[in-house]
This record gives C-alpha cells, structure tokens and sequence, in this order.
C-alpha cells in the first residue's frame, strides 16, 4: 500500500469528496505522482493480487474536476497501454469520514512501539509513541513491510545501540522517528521523492523530534549528504529491484560490524535480495515475516 497526501486532511473540510478507480500494476506508480497537484490525498491499495489490481482514492475537500480526472486517465491509459479505468465520485460527511478514520487505522502495538494517528489521544504508558495519520505517504504502520521493519527495530533494540542511523527511502518516516526514539541519536532519512521528505519533515515534527531526524532528498546513495559517511544502522524499506541495484552502495556505507534492516520484498523475492547482499560480505542474522512479507537483517 502506498499512501500520499499534502497535509492532514481530517480537519479541512466539513465534508470530503472521494473518487476511486482501479488500474493495472503497471500503471500504479505513475497513477500516484498524476494526481497530487489537485487532491489532498492519493491513495493506492493492491486490491488483486492475481489480476495484478490496484485501487485508487483521490479525496478533495471540494467537488472535483472530473472532467480533468478523466483527461488524466485517459493518458495514464494511453502511456501504459492499458484500458481506461472508469472513476466513481461521491461525498463523505466530516462525521463519518472520522469515523473511518478511527475505523480503518486503529493504533497498532508493535513490540515496544504505538504507532496512531491524530484521533488517538493518548499511548499506553512505557511505549514508545509514534503519531503518523493515514494518508501521510508511504507507511502508516499498517503495511506488513512497516511492522516487520518495527518489529526488527525492536528486536535489535533489546541488543545493542546504534549511533549513526540511515533511513533510505523514509517514506513516511516512520522508520527514522522509531530509531530516534528508540536509540535517542542522530538519524538521517532520504528519499527519492521529495513529497515523501516533505512529509518525512512534517512527521518528525508532530513527534518532536527534528533536532535527531535530518531529511534529505537522494537519488539512492548519490547525495552529498551521504558522501564519505558510513552508519552502523541502515534501514532500507522500498522494493526487491532497488535493493538489489543498492546492494554494492548498501555495503560501502556500512561501518565493519554495522547492520541493515532490508524490507518492502516478497517472501519469493528473498533469495535474490540475500544473495546481493551476501556477495558483499553482508550475513543474514535474523528474518521477520508477515503474511506475503519478508524482512532481513543483516550484519557486516
């Protein structure tokens, strides 16, 4: 699932209209970026994975342009080669669109953290809280990616500490804040997008914790921010192909003895992403699963 949105949009509108449509994997990346600049949330969910379908909810705080919807698909049709979806409108009062809210993404314990949005008003004592509404760009702790990642941060919280942390492809920055939470220390998170570091920014603040948490946008590991420095902590939360193509940068920005956390990959997938890593000097010391969902750690 991928999720992305300008701001919280919860308190904008008194009433929200939401548009669906379905379209191809193929399409899917593309289908995020076409409509930022005119919704207050995009939103992706893999709703088939046979036919290889996934869902899309634009939401506006006012009618939308569907004429312009339209005009967008048509050309994310004709760039992919697919069929042209057909869109549905229709408006959700402020009440119950809450209501869903609260419905759809209730807290989450994840090993020692509480992973909530804004309509949570409190994190039960001793946990470590980390507030990140629905619609705040990839990950929301929902995802099986995000918790195994969690759930690996923990993990290697109860082993030792880590001093330099790397968050590649933050996303929402979930990940980041977790680590400064967790080990209270310098991180950086980067991101190819610089939406997602928009957002990143926005989420390390509403947690209070942009004096750890540095955001930066980066092509992979070509940015300046990262030239000449190693970590002992990397964590990688994207897809099976980068992580492989990362593998070599990956190694070069790993201190002797440092570990990465390697997520976002299917369980079929595991193998290929191992044995890049594994070509580097990297070896597997502990795996997380959930559901279709792998993620590695492993150590230099």
């Amino acid at each position: 699932m991928s999720l992305r949105s300008k701001a919280n949009p919860f308190a904008q509108s008194a009433g929200y209209w939401k548009v669906t449509f379905a379209l191809p994997s193929a399409a899917a990346a593309t289908a995020e970026r076409a409509f930022d600049d005119m919704a207050l949330a995009v939103s992706g969910f893999e709703t088939d994975e046979a036919k290889k379908l996934w869902t899309f909810e634009l939401l506006y705080g006012a009618a939308p342009d569907m004429a312009e919807i339209y005009r967008r698909l048509l050309v994310l049709s004709a760039l992919h080669d697919v069929p042209a979806p057909k869109a549905q409108m229709h408006k959700v009062e402020q009440k119950d669109w809450l209501a869903k809210v609260a419905k759809d993404f209730p807290p989450l314990a994840i090993g020692r953290f509480y992973v909530h949005g804004s309509h949570v008003a409190e994190a039960p004592l001793g946990s470590i809280a980390i507030k990140v509404d629905a619609g705040a760009a990839f990950g929301s702790g929902e995802h099986g990616t995000t918790r195994c990642c969690l759930e690996a941060l923990d993990w290697l919280g109860r082993k030792r500490r880590f001093n330099h942390i790397l968050d590649m492809g933050c996303g929402s920055g979930i990940l980041a804040i977790a680590a400064a939470k967790l080990w209270k220390t310098q991180v950086l998170a980067v991101d190819i997008d610089p939406i997602a570091v928009r957002v990143t920014q926005e989420n390390v603040q509403a947690n209070r914790e942009q004096a750890k948490v540095a955001c930066a946008v980066s092509d992979g590991y070509a940015s300046e921010r990262l030239r000449s420095r190693t970590f002992d902590l990397i964590v990688s939360n994207i897809l099976a192909r980068p992580l492989v193509q990362f593998a070599p940068d990956l190694a070069g920005h790993l201190a002797p003895g440092g570990v990465a956390v390697l997520s976002g990959l299917l369980n079929s997938q595991e193998t290929q992403v191992l044995s890049a890593h594994l070509m580097q000097g990297l070896k597997l010391q502990k795996r997380f699963v959930y559901g279709e969902w792998c993620t590695l750690v492993l150590k230099k």
